[in-house]
């Protein structure tokens, strides 16, 4: 098994803080700060630094003991146990991730509609907000992601860019006239301050990034907290200075105000010329565009970590075979912060929305703010609560005088949301009630441990002793290829070992066949019950096997489950299984048709197999469609180790299936060896197949229906027509399907709508 490397160091570190920091919050709200409040502005950025600042404290704590990913919910999720109160905390994280980047974006559409795009050019508000979220969310699921070079770079760019800025205002007036300037635009109100303060919080949130990266980072218990402290400093004396210099900038307080969120744009024009506003557009777009993907990601793990947990659907943890990302947590990601940006940007905008709402920018940032310091405060409760009730746990950092900064934390992040804009808070409190409402009535996903458990351990029938060590004195099992066969009666189990092993090793593998039976029990009957007859039906089973020659490593285990069809796919993930063998479905379709979907790796439902089957030769179709494509290379290997190999292009009369063109598939064979080729004519394709292969002998390979739902209720289906007229002639048939993910489900359909009206087409009623 490969360890996790943790691979991140100071440097890093530090700049992952600062990068996520640097973003539309200097931007876009210094402008909006200064027309409020004139130099005043500087107070609130250091009062939004120092309760950040107190918030980051307990972060450090805890990262100090649990050096994992994940963050506040992490903490959360290892102090407290209610279950609705950690599904709130994750939930108001995921929303604050995704509503933080949703505001950058926004931020960004407007920079690139006063910047970049012609005058004469008016896009709808949020149009390229809305097409960054998607190409971001695109590239996160496909697994691009910074490395720790590029994000140092990225950085140090960020930084270079505010340099700048702030190197071309002290340029443009001597130090003494800037001090004068500043503090004659000084406004002392309180009220407005903490306003200010409360917007701005969100620009030091990227501290958290740092915490929730701590499983990437070395040495974490010393890394984190310096880092969180360093980049915390460091971007308030950027901020600091970059208000300063606006302050003194030729632009009228006016101009400021009614620019508002693209105010530092001018004001480097201003300052730096037109090169220079130019330098502060790309900065501040890139910034913004870089922090929205560092969002992203922590929102992905929010999600993740939700979906582990059993408190967001189990799909959010799984991770994509393909591309190695958790795939379905990055749509939910992408989806989010879209539907964000078109509520608060498009549909009810601050200028006015649909029934008579206005929400737009600021209320954005109020709502993500919300969703962010109300799990801070709770992260500052779980450290008093987590001193009482784990005394002795090791803490390389420590909070001073807790509780009282903890509680200090507390009251400073309600200030600062009693201070947000109201649509903010109504909005942000009113979607947090109906998820948990939603999640109320759903209950959650059940716990792993609760739909399945593995109760007899794995072992080898040759060896009484329970080492499952094979009969040739195999090598360890992980890196070899793993064949998973569920087995509900025992006498179907050497067929199917045998058919496991034999496809296998056709393709040169050399396997482990991982044999599971399974004891289904209601959801009302404790597993306890159960445990004796889920052992005897693993004896059973252990028994059919040791009385036949079986040259293969095998292991039999026995579990107990509510849901057959999950403990199949959780073993297979969780074993790494290369391939899956069971029956074809005859009691319990459903339970096949789920492992049919969502099966990690490749499966064959076989049927009419009996022990001494032999593989060769292999019938198949011409085909057509993404599981006949992905069998072809299993069977190209078959054909290279001297199975005969023979496909079949069958002309159906009437409406019994749609001419296959036969080219395509033996292109695939070009270099596999000789492949024989058969025209014939049948009243369907499953016709066909069966009649063909019961003459030539073996066994008919056939790949699996492309949507389920349509061939139950429209189209029929060719595999489970040939799997019926093969059983009536005796020929043993296997039914492949390869992985699918939502492209590939969503091009079968298209394929299967494509096909039938192409079968329409050509059919007699419509030529005539």
């Amino acid at each position: 098994m490969v360890e996790h490397t943790r691979s991140l160091g100071f440097r890093v570190a530090f700049a992952l803080g600062l990068g996520t920091m640097i973003a539309a919050g200097i931007f876009s709200l210094s402008g909006t700060a200064i027309a409020e409040i004139g130099s005043s502005a500087v107070i609130a950025f250091v009062i939004a630094a120092a309760v950040a600042g107190i918030t980051a404290a307990s972060y450090s704590e805890f990262a100090s003991i649990y050096s994992e990913n994940g963050g506040g919910y992490l903490f959360s999720s290892r102090t407290f146990e209610n279950e609705y109160l950690l599904f709130g905390i994750g939930v108001s994280l995921f929303l604050g991730y995704t509503g933080t980047t949703a505001f950058y974006l926004a931020t960004m559409s407007e920079w690139v509609q006063e910047f970049v795009l012609p005058s004469a050019v008016h896009l709808p508000h949020g149009t390229s907000a809305v097409g960054t979220a998607i190409l971001l969310g695109v590239l996160n699921a496909r697994g691009t992601e910074e490395s720790g070079t590029f994000q140092v770079v990225v950085t140090g760019a960020k930084v270079a860019v505010l340099l700048a800025f702030v190197g071309g205002a002290f340029a443009f007036k001597p130090v003494s006239a800037t001090a004068g300037t500043f503090t004659s635009r000084f406004v002392l109100d309180p009220v407005g301050i903490l306003q200010i303060a409360s917007l701005a919080f969100i620009t030091f949130f990227g501290f958290s990034a740092i915490a929730a990266s701590a499983g990437e980072i070395i040495e974490p218990r010393k890394t984190v907290p310096k880092a969180i402290a360093a980049s915390i400093l460091t971007v308030t004396v950027l901020y600091v200075f970059v208000i300063v210099s606006m302050i003194n900038a030729p632009t009228p307080a006016s101009v400021i105000a009614r620019q508002g969120e693209t105010a530092m744009g001018r004001v480097a024009a201003d300052f730096l010329g037109g090169i220079g506003r130019s330098l502060i557009v790309a900065g501040a777009i890139f910034s913004m565009v870089s922090a929205s993907n560092a969002s992203i990601l922590a929102a992905t793990g929010i999600g993740n970590l939700m979906g582990r947990q059993g408190q967001a659907p189990r799909r959010f943890s799984r991770i994509h075979p393909e591309y190695g990302t958790p795939f379905w947590s990055v749509v939910a990601c992408t989806l989010a912060i879209t539907a964000l940006i078109v509520a608060f940007i498009a549909v009810f905008p601050a200028e006015g929305g649909l029934f008579g709402l206005n929400l737009g920018l600021t209320a954005l940032t109020g709502f993500a703010t919300l969703n962010l310091l109300v799990p801070l405060s709770v992260v500052n409760l779980a450290l008093v609560y987590s001193r009482r009730k784990f005394p002795d746990v090791e803490r390389p950092v420590k909070v001073p005088l807790s509780p009282v900064v903890p509680a200090l934390g507390i009251v400073a992040n309600l200030a600062l949301i009693y201070n947000l804009p109201l649509e903010g808070i109504v909005t942000g409190f009113a979607l947090e009630a109906a998820l948990i409402l939603a999640y109320v009535a759903w209950g959650g996903a059940p716990d792993v441990e609760t739909l399945s458990e593995v109760a007899v351990s794995p072992r080898s029938p040759l060896n009484a002793g329970g080492d499952v060590e094979s009969r040739r004195g195999a090598a360890p099992t992980e890196d070899r290829f793993r064949v998973l066969v569920p087995v509900a009666r025992p006498v179907n189990a050497p067929k199917y070992v045998r058919l496991a092993s034999e496809l296998a090793t056709a393709r040169g593998e050399d396997p482990v066949v991982q044999v599971v039976n399974v004891t289904w029990i209601p959801d009302q009957t404790p597993s306890e019950s159960v445990v004796d007859h889920a052992n005897k039906r693993a004896e059973a089973l252990t028994d059919a096997l040791a009385d036949v020659e079986l040259d293969v490593h095998y292991t039999v285990e026995g579990h107990i489950c509510r849901d057959i069809a999950f403990d199949v796919l959780q073993t297979a993930r969780n074993d790494g299984a290369d391939a899956i063998v069971m029956g074809y479905p005859e009691e319990h379709p459903h339970v096949t048709e789920k492992v049919e979907y969502d099966a990690p790796c490749d499966v064959f439902f076989a049927d009419g197999f009996a022990e001494s089957t032999d593989l060769s030769p292999v019938t198949i179709g011409a085909g057509g469609g993404p599981h006949h494509e992905a069998l072809l290379p299993w069977v190209r290997e078959m054909a290279a180790g001297g199975t005969d190999v023979h496909v079949v292009a069958v002309e159906p009369a009437g409406r019994g299936g749609t001419p296959e063109d036969v080219e395509e598939t033996l292109r695939s064979f070009a270099e596999s060896g000789a492949v024989q080729t058969h025209r014939v004519n049948a009243d369907t394709v499953a016709d066909g197949l069966v009649s063909t292969a019961a003459e030539l002998g073996g066994i008919l390979l056939v790949g699996a229906s492309r949507t389920r739902f349509l061939r139950r209720w429209v189209f029929g289906s060719t595999p489970d027509r040939a799997v019926d007229l093969a059983g009536d002639v005796g020929v043993p048939v296997l039914v492949y399907a390869s992985p699918t993910g939502v492209r590939g489900r969503v091009g079968g359909a298209l394929f299967t709508a494509y096909r039938y009206a192409r079968k329409l087409g050509t059919s007699p009623q419509s030529a005539s």
